[in-house]
This record gives structure tokens, sequence and C-alpha cells, in this order.
């Protein structure tokens, strides 16, 4: 897959893998979970080889039932204790990933010398265990670092070398050219160097591999990020969209409030027209803020309602009953107003008499608590849902659920003849970010 062109610019501010916390942490957590696999694995493969000892010991001579004895017994006691010991910890330590891999490395070198001593070095090599050299090569990339790799592979490389090289010198193992050594008991150098380039080039493999995978985890932390930072600013985008239809909204009903009263009432239209002009410099104050102080929000909310209140006179009362310990909290920007504005349109104005809205908050442990309650003649539901919600509304909820997602409530509650009720319960949270 060709990856899309992108801005280097943009790249060099970005993290590299070893200088990325989050990457590194990320990486760690996976190794161990591997190694931890690996060594069950392990477990399982040595016991599978000590059954298969024992029912061949028979047949065995005396020398290789000690060879299988004195490689696969401390091999499988330090896997077992590994399980047992290492297991019950957090996090494996980070040596674990360069001595596992060299206790295999000598266990298999071990069964090739002991059976090369014992009886035949030219059929020790060429048995199927040295082929577990290239196994302990292709676990390293799940559970090691480049370095560790780097080193494992040198090691596995080196020592199959060494092993040649002792039972060569010894004089355990003739030299012969590639044919005689195919069909008798001699070895061929020919043959071993190319079992050495063939590892040299598994653990080169390895060695990528491992590289390759960080590379991976890396980048696809990098394009984590980006595609959070394209989701935070579309839903910057949203709320703000959200926020401009309340503005209009409320504007159009309050102009058209000051055309009902020029003709009746200029001296009140004139003051209505003065609070506005104040209304709408604080809600440009607010227009670039998602959330804002509490205190902030009622001082916009008492703004709003000193104009319904030239309109209504008496007929309107709004009492506002706030704890003081939370008149700091945040909560979205023009969150109260509409609101309120709900409350006068459906609730309080039908009503000859007028009526009373009450606006409530509290905490509750680690909630902010608000309450918008009227008095009004309150709307018709269908098993307490609204056959249609108005703007106000429907935007106050969609703001809440793309600033607080499941840590928020919203819920509302009506009563045809006596009232109306919204209830919003949202994370306490300040400016300084405490709770």
């Amino acid at each position: 897959m060709i990856a899309p062109a992108h801005d280097r610019s943009a790249d060099a501010s970005l993290p590299t893998l070893f200088d990325d916390p989050i990457a590194r942490a990320l990486l760690a957590e996976r190794r161990d979970a591997a190694e931890r696999l690996l060594n069950r694995v392990r477990i399982v493969v040595l016991l599978l080889l000590a059954i298969a000892a024992l029912a061949y010991a028979p047949t065995l001579s005396a020398s290789l039932d000690r060879a299988n004895a004195v490689v696969l017994l401390p091999t499988l006691a330090w896997a077992l204790v590994q399980q047992w010991w290492l297991g019950r910890r957090a996090r494996l330590p980070g040596w674990i990933a360069v001595v596992n891999p060299i206790v295999d490395s000598c266990a298999v070198s071990a069964i090739i010398v002991g059976y090369g001593l014992a009886e035949s070095p030219s059929l020790a090599l060429k048995s199927p265990i040295a082929l577990t050299y290239f196994l302990v090569l292709a676990a390293r990339p799940l559970a090691s670092s480049v370095r560790k790799t780097v080193a494992v592979a040198a090691f596995v490389v080196g020592q199959y070398a060494l092993v040649v090289a002792f039972l060569v010198l010894a004089g355990h193992a003739p030299l012969a050219t590639p044919l005689v050594a195919a069909t008798g008991r001699g070895i061929s150098l020919l043959d071993e160097g190319a079992k050495l380039l063939f590892l040299a080039l598994g653990g080169t493999i390895a060695v990528y591999a491992t590289l390759w995978h960080e590379r991976l985890v890396h980048g696809y932390l990098v394009e984590t990020r980006e595609r959070a930072r394209a989701l935070d600013q579309l839903a910057e985008a949203q709320l703000h969209s959200l926020r401009l239809q309340l503005q209009p909204h409320f504007l159009f009903n309050t102009l058209n409030t000051i055309t009902a009263l020029i003709a009746t009432e200029p001296r009140a239209a004139e003051r209505m027209v003065a609070g506005l002009s104040e209304l709408l410099r604080a809600s440009l104050r607010l227009a670039d803020e998602q959330e804002v102080p509490l205190s902030r929000e009622l001082d916009h909310l008492r703004l709003y309602v000193d104009i319904q209140q030239t309109r209504f006179g008496d007929r309107l009362a709004v009492a506002v009953d706030v704890d003081p310990a939370v008149r700091g909290a945040l909560v979205p920007s023009l969150l109260l107003q509409p609101l309120v504005e709900n409350a006068i349109r459906h609730g309080i104005t039908p009503r000859a008499a007028g009526g009373r809205i009450s606006v409530r908050a509290t905490r509750d442990a680690d909630e902010l608590r608000l309450e918008v309650r009227d008095d009004g003649v309150g709307a018709a539901t269908h098993d307490g849902v609204l056959a249609r919600e108005g703007v106000g509304l429907t935007n106050t909820r969609e703001r809440l659920r793309r600033l607080h997602g499941a840590r928020h409530r919203f819920a509302y509650e009506s009563r045809v003849g006596s009232g109306f009720s919204v209830r919003i319960a949202v994370p306490f949270r300040t400016e300084g970010g405490g709770a």
C-alpha cells in the first residue's frame, strides 16, 4: 500500500519512537505479554520432548539418555520457575528478553554437542534439532527490542559456529566433501557454512521484523493522534454551529418582543434595546468559548431575564438559587438562557397570570446538578416524551452529548397545567482542572 503524501514539516514536530513515551509503553506492554506466552509455549514443548525422551529411553544408549536429562531438566526447571516467580509480577524485567533466547540457544547447542560426543557429530549436526535456532530467532520480533534482537542473533550465529568448530577441532567430526558428508559420518564445511549463512540471514530478518514492528506501532500512534485531532476539530466546529443556531433563535424572539412594544410602550422598548445591546456584547465575548464558569453563565442569564422582565413586568418572576461553592464550575456557554427562554415562551406566556421560573445549581459528589423549572402550562407528552422538541432542548441535549458523552445526564419532566422542568448533571470541573 502506498502511503498518502503528507507535509514533512509536520513530521518534524512528531516525536521519534524512542522519544515517545506512549509508543515505548505500548511496545513494552505487548512485548511483556508475548514473552509470557512464549514461556508457556516453551513449557509445553519441553514437556513433550521430555515425554518423548522417556518413551525412547529404553532404545537409546546411557550417554544419550544422560544428554537428554542434562539438557531438558534444567531448561524445563528454568521455564517453570520463570512461570511461577516472574509470572506473578505485573511487568517482567527487561533482561528476561535476552536471557530466555540465550537459554534456548544454549540448550539446542548442548543437545547437539551431547549427541555428537555420545554418538555421531555428523548426525547431530544434521538432526532437525538444529532448526530450533530459527525458532529462537523467529520469536524475537514479538518480544524484544531491536538492540536485543541484534544481540540474540549474533549470539545464535556465533554459538553455532563455536559448536561446529569444537566438534571439528576436537577431532570428533572429520571433514569431508558435501557428497560424502551427506551419506557418511563426516561433515562438510561448505554445508556448515551455508547453515551459518542461513542463520545470519534469519537473524537479519528477525532484526528487520523487530524494527518494522516498532515503526508500525509508532506510525499507528501518530495516525491515531492525527485522527483524534481531526475529530476534535470536527466536534469543535459542530459545537460552534449548534451555538450559532441558538443566537439567531434568541435574537429573533427578542426583536419580535421589542417590535410589539414600540407602539404601546416605547420606554419599555427603549430599555429592551439597551438591554439587548449589552446582552449581544456579552454573547460575543462568549462566542469563542465552549465552556465558561457558572458565574459568567449566570451573569449572561441575568441580562436576558432583565429584558424579559421589562416585557412581562410583574407577570414574570425568576428565582436563582445557586450554591456559592459551584459558581466556579464549568458549564457549556449559553446553557441556561435557552432553557429559561423555553420556560417563558411555552410555559409562562400562555398564562394570563404569568408565572415563576426557578434556576438551581448544586453539587452532588463529583457532579454539578442544574435545574430549570417553571410553574407554567406544561406540555403534553407521550410516555414522558415530547412529540417535538424545540431548538433549545434539542441543541442543549446535543451539545452536552458532544462535550461530555456518557458522563452527563439530561432529562425533562412535564406536568400539563402545572409546569415543566429540565434537569442536567455534568462532571464537576473548574478552570484550574480541579474537581
